[in-house]
C-alpha cells in the first residue's frame, strides 16, 4: 500500500508550510479563515435543515436538492481560503494565492502522476483491509464477487471521482492548503520546531466538526444519533487527515490529496455497498474506513507514517 521513495529528494521536492504570520494577525487569518468555512456550510445546508432531511440508511440515495447543497458547502472551505490569504495579501504578506495554497502540480509531469495513482491506490488498500478485518471479525456480510461486474463498477465509480474532483479541490484547498500548514508552523522564537501533534488534531477536529450540519441530519452515520456521530466523525477524520497530509508534503501539492479526499468519500464508500451482501443492513460505524475497523487500519498505517518520518515536513528534521 505505500510507495517507497529516497527520502532525502522527497523532502527536498515538497514544499514547506508558510512562515508563521505575527502574533495576534495570525489569529485573527485563522478566525476569518473557520468563520467564513463553517458558515459557508451552515447557510449551505439551511435548505435541507429547514425542510427536515434526514438520512436513516446508508443505502439511501441523494436526491438533486441534497446533491446541490453539498456541492455549495464543498466549495466553503477554498472560499475561506482565499479570503484569508487576501486579507493577508492586503497587510503586505503572502505572495501569490496559488503558492499560498500549494495550488500547483507535482513536478516533473511523471511524479505528478505517480502522486496521483498513489493517491488512489494508498485509500484502495486501506479499505479492502478495513473490509477484510471486518469480515474476519462478523461485523461485514461480504457476498461473492463477480470479475466482469467488479470491472464495470470500478470503471464506474473510478469515472465519477474524476468528475468530482473539483468539489473536493473546494475543501482541500481549505483543509490542507491553508489551515495545516498555519496550524503547522513553528513557535515563536529561533530554533522552534515545526508543531506536528497540534496540526494534526487541530486541524482533523476542525475538518470533523466542519461536519456538524451533514452530521445532525445523518450524512455519515445514518440512524446514528449526534451524539454518536459526532465522536466517531472526529475520530475518522483525525486519523485520515495524516494519510491525506502525507500525500500533500510529498508531492509538495494539494492535489494528491484531493484525489485521496475524492476516493475516500466516493469510491470507498461504494466498495463498502459493493462488496455487501444486497439485503444485508450496511453500519458505517463498523463498516468501512468511517468506522471501527477503518480506524483500526488507518492507525496502524498512520503509525507507520510516523515512525518513518514520513509525516514531518521539514528537510532538516
Amino acid at each position: 500500500m505505500t510507495t517507497s521513495t529516497g527520502d532525502t529528494p522527497l523532502r527536498a521536492r515538497s514544499a514547506p508550510p508558510a512562515p508563521p504570520p505575527p502574533a495576534g494577525r495570525g489569529h485573527r487569518d485563522l478566525i476569518l479563515y473557520l468563520g467564513v468555512a463553517y458558515a459557508g456550510m451552515w447557510l449551505a445546508m439551511a435548505p435541507l435543515l429547514a425542510a427536515g432531511f434526514r438520512r436513516g440508511d446508508a443505502r439511501q440515495s441523494t436526491g438533486t436538492l441534497e446533491e446541490l447543497c453539498i456541492a455549495a458547502a464543498m466549495f466553503a472551505p477554498a472560499l475561506a481560503a482565499f479570503v484569508a490569504v487576501r486579507s493577508r495579501r492586503s497587510a503586505g504578506r503572502d505572495g501569490r494565492v496559488r503558492d499560498a495554497l500549494a495550488l500547483r502540480w507535482p513536478r516533473p509531469w511523471g511524479r505528478a502522476i505517480r502522486d496521483c495513482l498513489t493517491a488512489a491506490a494508498v485509500p484502495a488498500g486501506l479499505t479492502a483491509a478495513a473490509l477484510a478485518l471486518g469480515a474476519l471479525t462478523g461485523h461485514y456480510p461480504v457476498r461473492g464477487v463477480d470479475a466482469g461486474g467488479l470491472a464495470g463498477w470500478a470503471a464506474g465509480a473510478l469515472l465519477g471521482m474524476v468528475v468530482s474532483l473539483p468539489l473536493f479541490l473546494g475543501e482541500e484547498l481549505g483543509w490542507q492548503g491553508y489551515l495545516f500548514p498555519r496550524l503547522l508552523a513553528p513557535g515563536q522564537g529561533p530554533g522552534r520546531p515545526p508543531r506536528l501533534l497540534r496540526a494534526y488534531v487541530l486541524t482533523g477536529a476542525a475538518f470533523a466538526l466542519w461536519h456538524l450540519p451533514t452530521l445532525l441530519m445523518g450524512g455519515q452515520y445514518p440512524g446514528r444519533p449526534w451524539y454518536v456521530s459526532v465522536p466517531a466523525m472526529v475520530v475518522s477524520c483525525t486519523l485520515v487527515l495524516p494519510v491525506f497530509t502525507w500525500l500533500r508534503l510529498r508531492s509538495g501539492s494539494v492535489i494528491p490529496a484531493v484525489v485521496a479526499h475524492a476516493f475516500v468519500s466516493s469510491v470507498s464508500v461504494g466498495m463498502v455497498k459493493e462488496f455487501a451482501g444486497p439485503e444485508a443492513a450496511l453500519d458505517p460505524l463498523t463498516m468501512g474506513l468511517t468506522g471501527w475497523p477503518g480506524w483500526v487500519v488507518m492507525g496502524v498505517f498512520t503509525g507507520f507514517l510516523a515512525w518513518t518520518g514520513r509525516l514531518r515536513p521539514w528537510p532538516d528534521r
